[in-house]
C-alpha cells in the first residue's frame, strides 16, 4: 500500500474509486482481484455510514411495497454472504466480519402493528419468501425478555447479521493486501478530459489519473466538483441515530437474535453482538447534513425499545452516534455508468448498504473489467433518473 501527502502524481491507474466506506472498499478490492490497477481516495477509509449501521442482513423483513426489484438484489446478495465472509476472512489475513446466521424476529405490540405485520407476511409469501407467523406466546418462548404485550410476530431465519465496523476493517485490510493504492485525502474535483472522466484532484494537491472512475462517496456523492450536471447522482443524506448498550454477564444472553418492530409508526430494532453489545436503531430523519445526536432521538429509541424489551433500562448506555445514509429518489442504489463516459456510480444504497456489499462489489468489478453490468444490476442503472428529476434531488 502507498499513502502519499502532497506529492503531485501523474501516475495512472485502471480504476480510481472515490470514497472509502464499505461500498468503495468492496469495489476497490474486487477490481484489484480482477487484475485492475486500482487506487482509492478517502481521508478516513473504513469510515462512513457503516460505522453507525447495525448490520442487519434483512432482505425479507426490510421488504417494502413497490420494492420487489430491490428485494431480488437483496436476496442475491444475502445468498452470497457466507462465501463472501469466508473469502474476505482469507483475503484480510483472518479477520472476522461477525457474520452470524442468527435469524430475525419482527414483532407487533398492538392490533394495528399486528395487521401491518400480517400484510407484510402475506407480501413475503407472495414473493416466495420463507417467514413463519408466531403468536405472542411463541415469540416470548423464543425471546423471554420480550414484553408481555407482544401480540404476534414473524420469524425469519434467513435474515442474518454482520458487524459493519469489522466488515469495514476487513475490507480495508483486504484492499491493502491486494495492492490497492490508498490515498488518505479527499477528492476535491473530478478531472474531465475530452468529455471523459479521467481522474481526480485531491485536497492535498495530488492529481490521480485513471481510465475509469467510480464515485462511491455515500451521501457526499452528489457534491463532488467537476461532475457535469447530467451525471450528478441524485443522492441525499438521511440521518440515522443509533445507540449501543453493554450487556453485563448477569443479563447475558439478553437476546439470541435480531428483534424489530414498528412502534407508533417508528421502526426500531435491537441487534445483539457476540461481544456483549446490544445495538438499538435507528431513527430516519430528513435534516440535511446535520449529524447531531439529539436528546429526542435517544429518547425515542429508548422509549420504543423499552416497550419491546423492558429490561433494556437496566443496561449501561455506552455509545450514541448519528450517521448519514445515502438516500435515492426510489430508495434503491445507483450502480453503473453515468452520462459522462468513464464515470460510474456505486452509491444511494440507503438502508441496504451492508446487505448489498457483496453483490455491489461483484457488479462493479464485472463492469470495470468487461464494460458490462451483470443482469441483476441493470434495473439500478443511474440512467433511470432523468436530468429534470435529478435537479430536484441534487
Amino acid at each position: 500500500m502507498h499513502s502519499s501527502k502532497g506529492s503531485a502524481s501523474a501516475a495512472g491507474s485502471d480504476v480510481l474509486v472515490i470514497g472509502g466506506g464499505i461500498i468503495g472498499l468492496v469495489t476497490a478490492w474486487r477490481a484489484a482481484r480482477r487484475g485492475l490497477r486500482t487506487a482509492l481516495a478517502d481521508p478516513a477509509p473504513g469510515g462512513g455510514a457503516a460505522r453507525v449501521a447495525a448490520g442487519m442482513l434483512a432482505a425479507v423483513t426490510e421488504l417494502h411495497y413497490g420494492e420487489e426489484t430491490l428485494l431480488g438484489l437483496g436476496l442475491a446478495s444475502a445468498a452470497r454472504y457466507p462465501g463472501f465472509a469466508a473469502e474476505l476472512a482469507d483475503a484480510s489475513g483472518g479477520m472476522d466480519i461477525g457474520y452470524r446466521a442468527c435469524g430475525t424476529l419482527a414483532v407487533a405490540l398492538d392490533a394495528d402493528d399486528r395487521l401491518h405485520l400480517r400484510e407484510l407476511h402475506a407480501l413475503q409469501r407472495r414473493c416466495g419468501l420463507d417467514s413463519e407467523w408466531l403468536t405472542g406466546r411463541e415469540c416470548r418462548r423464543l425471546e423471554p425478555m420480550l414484553a408481555p404485550g407482544v401480540r404476534g410476530g414473524l420469524r425469519v431465519d434467513g435474515d442474518h447479521r454482520v458487524d459493519p465496523r469489522q466488515l469495514a476493517a476487513a475490507l480495508l485490510a483486504a484492499c491493502e493486501r491486494a495492492g490497492v493504492d490508498i490515498r488518505r485525502a479527499s477528492a476535491e474535483r473530478l478531472v474531465v478530459t475530452a468529455d471523459r472522466a479521467a481522474g481526480a484532484v485531491l485536497d492535498d494537491g495530488t492529481e490521480l489519473y485513471a481510465d475509469q472512475v467510480v464515485l462511491a462517496a455515500g451521501s457526499l456523492s452528489g457534491r463532488l466538483a467537476g461532475v457535469p450536471e447530467e451525471a450528478l447522482p441524485p443522492v441525499r443524506p438521511v440521518k440515522g441515530q443509533v445507540l449501543r448498550l453493554a450487556v453485563p454477564a448477569p443479563f447475558a444472553p439478553f437476546l439470541s437474535r435480531t428483534v424489530r418492530a414498528v412502534v407508533r409508526g417508528s421502526h426500531v430494532y435491537l441487534v445483539p453482538r457476540e461481544n456483549g453489545e446490544l445495538v438499538i436503531g435507528a431513527t430516519s430523519e430528513e435534516l440535511g447534513w446535520d449529524t447531531t445526536v439529539t436528546a429526542g432521538g435517544v429518547y425515542q429509541l429508548l422509549r420504543d425499545a423499552h416497550e419491546l424489551v423492558p429490561g433494556i433500562t437496566e443496561l449501561p448506555l455506552t455509545e450514541t452516534l448519528a450517521g448519514l445514509r445515502p438516500g435515492s429518489p426510489d430508495n434503491a442504489p445507483l450502480l453503473g455508468p453515468t452520462a459522462l463516459p468513464g464515470l460510474h456510480l456505486a452509491t444511494g444504497h440507503y438502508r441496504n448498504g451492508v446487505l448489498l456489499t457483496p453483490v455491489t462489489g461483484d457488479a462493479m468489478a464485472e463492469l470495470l473489467a468487461t464494460g458490462a453490468l451483470p443482469e441483476a444490476a441493470l434495473p439500478f442503472s443511474p440512467r433511470r433518473f432523468s436530468p429534470a428529476r435529478q435537479e430536484s434531488y441534487a
